[in-house]
């Protein structure tokens, strides 16, 4: 029924038409070909349901990536979403793959990250939500277990694949490629040449060049533009071809191939030098498209070569039409790109010498280097690094020992980590770092750059351990290298604090932001930006180390001097302020205010950073904590499911964040009764901590702490108290008997024994655990006074009424002064009930 719709309905565009080549006007034949791939990705829908993928598959050159715009330009009119993708570098799959979510109405990558954000489109597309009728065409995907997992599985959709490889017949329907035959090549050269060939003419000179199209057009090409018969061409052609082979050169390519290239790159010798100079130097870029920009704006470069070429733009203009005309290169004027067919790069690098090749391609890094913009954190730039990235690998700048250009580098891994492609940076951080380590040493100045933003990249990914490792190391370096009071040194520090806090090390990442701040006040000022960063981090060590009071008053300071701030403070720093404050007035206890303060903060990262930014998700999880504080059960819960569901979707089960919402949830599903479902988020809460942080951190304690808890709660108090034991001594071991967390933890085991009938054991572990906890935080803190009602319970317990009597009077005094009369906590300790206590993570 689709196909009787016709031309009508094939001329008509899609409502997405992405990254699809200009149509060739010379596309000859493939009539048969074209009727069996879209008879195939039909057939195959109908017989199986969900249409496989359909492979081109083919040597260089014979014409893959043209058959596959013909088809899309062709059946254009039968879908509503056509995007091409380059895959000949997997890694740059997500970012093309993520251009589609505006497209999609899918949350952008520049909130959820490039790897999140293909994962959506991915989704998206096999669910057929917007569109059901779309074509994905993945062209030179050379390396099928690097593209699989992009492939969308079970979709409405058809995908289009051209590789060399014949290894995707496991995963496709595969569609052989071969040369033209006879027929179309004497047909195409008739289009191409624009006369009536004579058919024996035709076919001899089909006959030379293997019936190969690319041959065919760059031969059509020169004899149209020199006016060359093709007996004169196919003479030309045998003496080059001769020339070739007594050389002895041996090459991939069949040989005619060569001798054809070289007869046109030839007669562009002769008619304009600097064309050649051009066409040589595009040899070394990536094959992707190259953004006209390169040139105009290296003109800068210290390009030897290029130079009097990038100086005039006249000249390079023309030698660039020039080139288009002898179809050595193809130009897209619309998208502003310049590109070279791969087979052509590769003989033009093979007919250079070494010396040659090296100076060519140092000049191709220059030309990168001095036309990529400056500030990878500035968000108007991020499309020109984008259209940079294809490029940086092919072109060898891996191996570039100018620091300029190496500096480029550098900022090419700075833009995949804002972009947060994490999987990209650390594959081109860690190609850098060990070149660059080997020719330059290991304290080196960009190569001690570079360990710092490895060390960030490997910090986000949550790989806690290697990051560690990486920054103390770096850190080491640097104070050597540069001295304690460099910039670059004060940078790595804050993340190596941050290190220590995933190792549990709280006191030490203390003191280490401590250092740091005297540090930056000296070389910055008490109020610069950067000084705030560490202001920032100094209030969450105070938090980590239950010094609330402390941890307000820096992080006040921090969100009054970044909100305010009319430079050098970005959103991302205004919203971990925000948060960080609303989020220690909670854990002062000043629960309202808190709840108030965080609606406030999470209003501000939906608006300014989007809903699934995962800094305004970790305001979502902090907010419904302060939710469940004040007893809005119902609104807590609603705001953490939905937070945990965007969490689990966009960052996977391992991501800290999504933990932290797990384990959230689990508490309020805990308060809402729903104690099964509870359980099992906290069951599988224990292991993904032990495996991230490991078995001595802090929160794997506090994940004990919960899961007693539920224990008790579903009748098994004696597998509580073991839990709550081992909490307890997990907790004074790692950070003290002077702390929130131990407090709780000793809190909840009393309760245990008080639920075993030990009621004198009961009765001590509560008078002691109140005695600290008084002197920790006073007497009115939240804590102070649940462990004061527990306590008051044990001693009626033991036979000790009056004094239960006073302690419970005194205490409920307190809680008229603290909390109006609905507040859940003065609800529950005026009906005598015992207090337990959960436990959050905070945000590392």
């Amino acid at each position: 029924m689709e196909e009787q719709v016709g031309t009508q309905a094939s001329a008509r565009m899609p409502a997405i038409w992405g990254k699809v080549p200009g149509r060739n006007k010379h596309f000859t034949g493939r009539e048969e070909l074209l009727s069996q791939l879209r008879d195939s990705m039909l057939t195959t829908a109908t017989a199986a349901v969900v249409p496989l993928p359909q492979a081109l598959q083919g040597l260089g050159g014979v014409g893959k990536t043209q058959l596959a715009i013909e088809y899309a330009w062709q059946y254009r009119g039968f879908y509503d979403l056509v995007w091409w993708v380059p895959s000949d570098q997997p890694m740059l799959v997500p970012s093309t793959l993520a251009a589609l979510t505006d497209e999609l109405k899918l949350r952008p990558a520049g909130s959820i990250g490039i790897e999140e954000a293909a994962a959506s489109v991915r989704e998206a597309l096999q669910r057929g939500d917007p569109y059901d009728k779309w074509l994905l065409i993945f062209d030179n995907a050379d390396e099928p277990e690097q593209i699989r997992d992009f492939l969308p599985e079970g979709g409405p959709g058809h995908i289009l694949i051209t590789s060399r490889n014949s290894r995707w017949s496991g995963v496709a329907e595969t569609v052989p490629v071969d040369v033209f035959s006879t027929t179309e090549s004497v047909a195409f050269l008739r289009k191409r040449l624009q006369r009536n060939v004579d058919e024996k003419e035709a076919e001899h000179l089909a006959h030379e060049l293997g019936d190969l199209p690319l041959a065919l057009e760059q031969a059509a090409a020169l004899q149209v533009m020199t006016g060359m018969s093709t007996e004169d061409y196919v003479e030309q052609l045998s003496k080059q071809t001769r020339a070739l082979l007594g050389m002895g050169k041996s090459t991939e390519y069949p040989h005619s191939m060569t001798a054809a290239w070289q007869l046109s790159v030839l007669e562009i010798e002769n008619r304009l030098p600097q064309a050649a100079e051009v066409l040589r130097c595009l040899a070394f870029f990536g094959p992707d498209p190259i953004p006209r920009d390169v040139f105009r704006r290296g003109n800068k470069s210290e390009a030897q070569r290029m130079g009097p070429l990038l100086a005039d733009p006249l000249m390079l203009t023309q030698a660039i039409a020039e080139l288009s005309r002898f179809a050595l290169v193809k130009v897209e004027q619309d998208a502003g790109t310049v590109q070279v067919h791969r087979l052509v790069q590769a003989l033009l690098r093979d007919s250079l010498s070494d010396q040659a090749r090296k100076d060519i391609r140092h000049e191709v890094h220059q030309l990168l280097s001095s036309a990529a913009p400056t500030d990878p954190e500035d968000t108007g730039q991020w499309q020109d690094f984008e259209a940079l990235v294809p490029h940086v690998r092919p072109s060898g700048l891996v191996e570039c020992r100018d620091e300029e250009v190496q500096e480029f580098g550098i900022n090419i891994v700075r833009y995949l980590y804002r972009v947060a492609s994490y999987t990209s940076a650390r594959a081109f951080a860690l190609e850098f770092l060990d070149n660059w380590t080997s020719t330059s040493g290991p304290d080196s100045h960009n190569v001690l750059q570079m360990r710092r933003h490895l060390g960030n990249v490997l910090w986000q990914m949550g790989g806690y351990k290697e990051s560690y490792e990486l920054n103390e190391a770096t850190l080491d370096l640097m104070q050597a290298k540069f001295g304690p009071d460099h910039h670059e040194t004060l940078r790595v520090a804050l993340t190596y604090a941050a290190n220590l806090r995933s190792q549990g090390r709280f006191r030490e990442a203390f003191n280490q932001d401590t250092s740091s701040l005297a540090a930056h006040e000296r070389v910055f000022g008490h109020t610069d930006p950067a000084t705030m960063r560490v202001i920032n981090n100094l209030a969450l060590d105070h938090a980590l180390l239950s010094e609330y009071d402390s941890a307000r008053e820096l992080q006040k300071l921090a969100y009054l001097e970044q909100s305010g701030a009319k430079a050098g403070v970005s959103k991302w720093d205004v919203q971990m302020s925000w948060n960080g404050l609303a989020r220690i007035v909670r854990l002062c206890g000043h629960h309202a205010q808190a709840c108030d303060f965080g609606e406030e903060a999470y209003a501000y990262g939906c608006r300014e950073l989007q809903v699934e930014h995962p800094l305004t998700l970790m305001t979502a999880k902090d907010l419904s904590i302060a939710r469940r504080r004040t007893g809005d059960i119902d609104g807590a819960l609603q705001l953490i499911e939905e937070t945990y569901a965007r969490l689990s979707k966009l960052f996977g089960p391992h991501y800290p964040e999504t933990m932290a919402a797990m384990v959230a949830l689990s508490n309020t599903l805990r308060q809402v009764g729903r104690l099964d479902e509870a359980m099992s988020l906290a069951t599988n809460a224990l292991p993904r901590y032990q495996e991230v942080f490991g078995d001595r951190h802090p929160f794997v304690h506090g994940c004990l702490i919960n899961q007693a808890l539920l224990y008790r709660l579903r009748g098994d108090v004696q597998r509580a108290r073991e839990l709550d034991q081992q909490a307890y001594d997990g907790l004074v071991a790692t950070v003290g008997r002077d702390h929130e967390y131990t407090f709780d933890s000793a809190i909840n085991l009393a309760s245990d024994l008080a639920a075993l009938g030990d009621t004198a054991a009961a009765r001590r572990m509560s008078e002691e655990t109140l005695d600290h906890v008084r002197q920790f935080f006073g007497e009115t803190h939240p804590l102070s006074l649940s462990a004061a009602v527990n306590l008051s319970l044990d001693l009626g317990a033991c036979g000790l009424t009056e004094a239960a009597d006073t302690l419970y009077e005194t205490t409920m005094l307190q809680y008229a002064k603290q909390l109006p009369a609905d507040h859940p906590e003065r609800i529950h300790a005026a009906a005598r009930n015992r207090f337990d206590w959960d436990f959050d993570p905070v945000t590392l």
